[in-house]
């Protein structure tokens, strides 16, 4: 799978006054921030990233919202990565727990699977 050019930061179950605040940081650094809708949250990772190849199949997301917030790097290398937190951090922003990377292991995951692996393995680190 082609990743398109676009560095995304993908986000689900942020609040809205968090969201606006990652989307200017995003700005300054030239990331597309992407606030996911829950009725997606049964979308793959691929068809929400928007990476070639990948279509959203109609199905939407029926169960509880995410009881945490879940942050996804999308076409972002290491380097860019470690920019944005530092930025982030710089700027006073709560931090998000849940993080995660698309790769091509769980670029086929939907996003319902990943936040469920992300979160169980963020509860077992706090403990």
């Amino acid at each position: 799978m082609q990743q398109k050019s676009t560095q995304k930061i993908l986000l689900f179950s942020v609040a809205a006054q968090k969201v606006e605040k990652i989307k200017a940081l995003c700005k300054n650094l030239g990331i597309s921030v992407q606030q996911v809708e829950k009725s997606d949250y049964g979308q793959k990772l691929g068809a929400i990233a928007g990476i070639t190849g990948f279509k959203k199949d109609g199905s939407r997301y029926s169960g509880a919202d995410f009881p945490a917030e879940l942050l996804v790097f999308s076409g972002i290398n290491s380097s860019q990565m470690d920019i944005f937190l530092a930025e982030y951090k710089k700027a006073g922003i709560e931090p998000i727990g849940c993080k995660a990377v698309v790769t091509p292991d769980n670029v086929f995951w939907s996003a319902d699977k990943l936040f469920r692996e992300i979160f169980r393995e963020h509860l077992f680190m706090n403990r």
